[in-house]
């Protein structure tokens, strides 16, 4: 069976309401500017989504930028941020070289094979002096130490992940971004159920780690129906910032 991604077209109507709404999106906003320089005057959200935490990155003298390449989510998003979201590839923005003081893409490189590529052309706008904010290491975030955990874990292939904090690292290097400190942040609304994480399973909503196969996913969903207080919400993950500043 093919892997199942999920269509973020679709997603745009209910993307808030599942993902954590704003007590997610303001704790990611305000990890984003712990690490973005005082003298910042351009950021841009790669995959901005929804704009929920593109709107909440605004601090006095800065100007936010979203970018995505879902229609539905940029239309979602020019509501939140008029005239400031953009459809663009992250492989390929439409920005002149050295245009930017600050990139952040949150919740974007674990899902795509060529972080590579997004990290590149990061570096390639961001000025000298300018950092990249990316969150790293998301699906071993979500392994909170709980029973669903358990049940997941066998599945997980964390040397496989494509937001691997070494591999971004080394991509980073290799375009002029040296490492800069970091910081995490509650994935607030985010701490699975058992009876939801079946759910999810079954609509491939962990695409970045499962592929999908429909004996593995029936193994899993009768495992996870075992578990005692179905509905009954395991802790929330503490997500991890990596920042880079560009070279001069």
């Amino acid at each position: 069976m093919a892997e199942t991604v999920l269509d973020y077209e679709t997603e745009a109507a209910h993307y808030d309401r599942t993902r954590g709404g704003v007590p997610r999106a303001e704790a990611a906003a305000e990890a984003v500017l712990r690490l973005v320089p005082p003298g910042a005057r351009t950021l841009l959200d790669l995959a901005c989504g929804t704009g929920l935490v593109t709107e909440r990155l605004a601090r006095p003298g800065l100007r936010v930028y979203g970018a995505d390449a879902a229609h539905a989510m940029v239309r979602v998003a020019a509501g939140r941020t008029p005239g400031r979201a953009v459809r663009a590839d992250a492989r390929r923005l439409p920005l002149p070289d050295a245009s930017l003081d600050a990139v952040a893409a949150v919740w974007l490189l674990h899902l795509v094979p060529f972080a590579a590529d997004v990290v590149a052309e990061a570096a390639r706008v961001l000025r000298p002096g300018g950092v990249l904010v990316v969150t790293v290491d998301k699906d071993a975030a979500h392994d909170v130490g709980s029973d669903i955990d358990a049940v997941l874990r066998p599945y997980r292939a964390a040397d496989a992940a494509f937001d691997r904090a070494d591999l971004i690292t080394g991509y980073a290097a290799a375009h002029g971004l040296d490492p800069a400190p970091g910081t995490r942040f509650t994935g607030h609304g985010q701490g699975n159920t058992p009876r939801d994480t079946a759910r999810k399973l079954r609509a491939g909503y962990f695409a970045s780690w499962f592929t999908g196969d429909p004996a593995t996913t029936g193994t899993l969903a009768a495992a996870l129906a075992a578990l005692p207080d179905q509905d009954r919400r395991r802790p929330d993950p503490r997500y991890r910032l990596a920042s880079f500043v560009r070279r001069g």
